[in-house]
């Protein structure tokens, strides 16, 4: 069963990424305290382990999933093209998948090669617009459906 592993947030542009064991994430702010938390279609960016796994390995770098800038760290998810319009249900928030979260030069200024590795498969992970308010804790499981 995919499960959340990781939840980070930054209070303000470029700045250092704050990891928490749990967080209050709502539609009007996405994750608590995220500068980048208002409401659009880029309010939550998710990363997945395997394809954060699978970036670092073809720069044959370990780098902290941080490095990213995403928001939530998942286990046992894989994002492609085909998840966009599907929800995320983490514990009891609901996300909506809306994009790929595409790589930027902070990636290559990060780590020489990164911002390439992170660009196939999107590997870079996704964007989600939050769907209802709810409390997240490291550990809670996920599901990812079509809406009925």
């Amino acid at each position: 069963m995919p499960k959340l592993l990781a939840i980070a947030y930054k209070t303000v542009k470029r700045g250092p990424m704050n990891e928490v064991l749990c967080a209050n994430v709502t539609q009007l702010n996405g994750v608590e305290k995220d500068v980048f938390g208002r409401p659009g279609k880029r309010q939550v960016t998710v990363l997945s382990k395997l394809q954060w796994q699978q970036a670092c390995r073809a720069i044959e770098a370990e780098l902290p999933w941080t490095t990213r800038r995403a928001n939530l760290l998942v286990d046992g998810l894989v994002f492609s093209s085909a998840d966009v319009g599907k929800h995320l249900q983490i514990g009891e928030l609901l996300l909506e998948i809306t994009g790929e979260t595409d790589p930027c030069k902070k990636m290559e200024i990060a780590h020489v090669g990164l911002e390439a590795a992170l660009t196939p498969d999107w590997r870079g992970g996704v964007t989600c617009r939050v769907l209802n308010d709810a409390m997240i804790h490291l550990g809670d499981e996920i599901a990812i459906f079509f809406p009925s």
